[in-house]
């Protein structure tokens, strides 16, 4: 067999949810800060996102990081974050994959019960607090970026033609939120595919409706990209389910770090939460994230969170992906289906 490339990955998924972490192969890119590294990586190096999350190689449940050489001296490393359709700023479960990584194979000192550092993200710097046990990382908690809303109880008219009523807020990734038990819908794996199709279809008529949604600080963080159709609040300390619909229609495994950063932020903007308060989402296949809200703040002129969520990961191998050059699809392929 003739090798064009060869990539190494480690196999990670947090709660459910896949985010694998390339540890060889892959160059950093250009940039003074990591969103620049993440728009000329989205700009010049897309071929590797379609290579190692489109088919064969990869799929739609697949997310990859890339760690990269921190911009920012307070930081220990920084990552650029691969999803089917988009480079996200920031994700909750993939920072857990690439915490999990980074400790497990030593690329980052592995301190006991608790390792602490920073990480430099595209959205912003984030702080991290591992709990480690026996070699292994056993929980992770990220102090995310602030989580603001930029709009509530906001009319939305879907395709079919039904009006429904949603909240925009931006948790590391700009989300529309709904309540999907006001239209008769239950999260559970059997109802995936409703579950699904109904995100989608408010996703691409949220961004059609708003499109000068943005983050009050980068505009270049623009329109919902994230639909996160959840449960009945029912008060500080408990706990709610939600499926969140990563584009091109699939439901997170995981309960989604930066949609439960979100629906923090829409929940203190409600007045429904304060600082210290605490609400765990369960997600679709009933594993678990805990949101706590850590502070109060501003986001350029807007009121705003610091939120904190806690989750696991585990990693899952380490495999290396190779390029044939005789492939007719280096970079693979999608199917709608």
């Amino acid at each position: 067999m003739r090798i064009k490339r060869t990539i190494t990955v480690a196999g990670c998924h947090a709660e459910g949810e896949v985010g694998d972490v390339i540890i060889g192969g892959v160059l950093p890119p250009a940039g003074a800060t990591m969103f620049e590294k993440m728009q000329t990586f989205a700009r010049e190096h897309d071929s590797l996102r379609r290579l190692l999350i489109s088919e064969p190689r990869g799929s739609v449940a697949r997310h990859v990081n890339l760690v990269v050489p921190s911009t920012r001296a307070d930081c220990v490393a920084g990552a650029i974050i691969m999803e089917p359709t988009e480079y996200p700023p920031m994700s909750g479960s993939n920072t857990m994959c690439i915490v999990t990584v980074l400790l497990e194979t030593g690329m980052v000192p592995m301190q006991e019960p608790e390792t602490r550092f920073r990480l430099d993200m595209p959205a912003g710097p984030v702080d991290i607090v591992a709990r480690c046990e026996a070699g292994k990382c056993v929980s992770v908690t990220l102090q995310n970026v602030p989580a603001v809303a930029l709009g509530l109880d906001l009319p939305l008219t879907l395709p079919d033609g039904r009006r429904i009523t949603i909240d925009i807020a931006y948790g590391g990734m700009i989300y529309a939120l709904l309540d999907v038990t006001r239209l008769g819908i239950d999260i559970r794996p059997e109802t995936g595919r409703d579950l699904t199709q109904l995100g989608e279809a408010v996703r691409l008529a949220a961004r059609a409706q708003y499109p000068d949604i943005a983050h009050p600080e980068n505009p270049a963080i623009r329109g919902v990209s994230i639909v996160q159709l959840n449960t009945p609040f029912l008060g500080p300390g408990t706990l709610a389910r939600n499926a969140c619909i990563i584009a091109p229609g699939r439901a997170d495994r995981s309960p989604t770090g930066t949609g439960l950063s979100a629906r923090l932020a829409v929940l203190h903007a409600r007045g429904l939460m304060k600082a210290g308060d605490v609400l765990t989402h369960e997600s679709i296949i009933g594993s678990q994230f805990v949101g706590k809200i850590v502070a109060e703040t501003h986001c350029g002129v807007q009121s705003a969170i610091i939120p904190a969520i806690t989750g696991r990961a585990w990693m899952t191998g380490i495999s290396q992906v190779f390029v044939d050059p005789t492939d007719p699809w280096p970079e693979g392929f999608r199917v709608s289906d």
